[in-house]
């Protein structure tokens, strides 16, 4: 991929599920020349160091906290792109814990702006979740802001490169804290019966190479304020148990507080400005600024009128049968 040979990347949070899959994917594809990951946790990035140790030349990692704008633009300088995975993302926690969401999903998405304009940044990628769209809970309230913020720091660019994007998508399938390894867990210390919120529940099916895909579809991108939403399948949370502990009894415990029966990526609002591709839909911004200045990118197709995208309506279902395929496929992280 020489779109990305020698140029520097730096990932908030990019100890993750998301940025290990990211950095290992740049490591094997790409000639870029350096690699920094940005996060809190020392153990997981002498973890990280220990996982990619002969690639030692190619990368970095700086100890920081993206509500430091201090410590941001220390390790900002001379970076190319910017992907911004760093959130408190456990709703628990964060309903307890609200002020602390709005310092570092909030304000620090203030600083990723601000250091990102005053050092040169071309392009910065902030992930989403479909806890954005018509928020339920404090941290998909957090993240509507965030996004907003994204989307809106383009018109503040002046004559500067910089562009900001945004990338949407839910739990990927297999990530820490997601519901794969939940009940695999379960199933693994010989459980019986397996915890359903709700029988009716649906949610999307992505992949770590899918989210990947999507982030490098939106980093190579020269257009600024959109958001990206992959085409994805959908599932029943019910079919999903049966397909992993087929002799398990499903149990109905309630939705949880901030809970949401279905994911929602595209709302009737965002259609107006809505476009779909191969794989993936784009939203782009409704701003005057933004039709006065920008095209939309070519091979689209226009969304209609009051189109949803969520997983209950979504075109394409796994069943029981594939999605027991996809699980044998999986790469799940404990």
């Amino acid at each position: 991929m020489s779109f990305f040979k020698g140029k520097k990347i730096l990932i908030t949070g990019g100890t993750g599920s998301l940025g290990n899959a990211f950095i290992e994917r740049m490591l094997k594809d790409t000639s870029v020349d350096r690699l920094i990951i940005y996060s809190r946790d020392e153990y997981k990035q002498d973890m990280m160091k220990k996982k990619f140790s002969k690639h030692e030349k190619r990368l970095r990692y700086f100890i920081g906290n993206v509500r430091d704008r201090i410590r941001l633009s220390r390790a900002f300088e001379g970076v190319d792109y910017v992907v911004h995975a760093a959130a408190l993302k456990q709703v628990p926690a964060i309903e307890y814990n609200p002020i602390e969401a709005i310092k570092t999903n909030i304000y620090g998405a203030e600083n990723i702006i601000d250091v990102a304009l005053d050092n040169g940044v071309k392009k910065v990628v902030a992930l989403s979740t479909d806890k954005s769209v018509h928020p339920a809970n404090m941290y998909g309230a957090t993240k509507m802001v965030s996004d907003k913020l994204f989307v809106s720091a383009n018109a503040y660019v002046g004559k500067k490169e910089t562009r900001f994007s945004v990338v949407r998508y839910g739990n990927i399938a297999g990530s820490r804290g997601s519901v794969v390894p939940y009940f695999k867990a379960l199933i693994d210390n010989g459980a019986s019966s397996l915890p359903i919120t709700d029988a009716r529940m649906t949610r999307f099916w992505i992949t770590l190479d899918q989210g990947v895909d999507l982030v490098l579809e939106a980093l190579k991108s020269p257009m600024r304020g959109e958001i990206y939403v992959a085409k994805i399948p959908s599932f029943k949370i019910t079919d999903l148990a049966t397909a992993m502990g087929p002799h398990c009894k499903l149990i109905e415990t309630g939705i949880r507080v901030g809970e949401k029966l279905h994911e929602i990526m595209i709302t009737e609002e965002d259609s107006r400005t809505a476009y779909e591709y191969a794989n993936h839909y784009i939203i782009y911004p409704s701003f005057e600024w933004w039709h006065s200045s920008f095209k939309v990118k070519t091979g689209g197709k226009k969304a209609r009128e009051g189109f949803r995208y969520t997983s209950d309506s979504n075109k394409e279902w796994l069943d029981i049968k594939h999605l027991k395929k996809r699980l044998s496929q999986l790469k799940t992280e404990k």
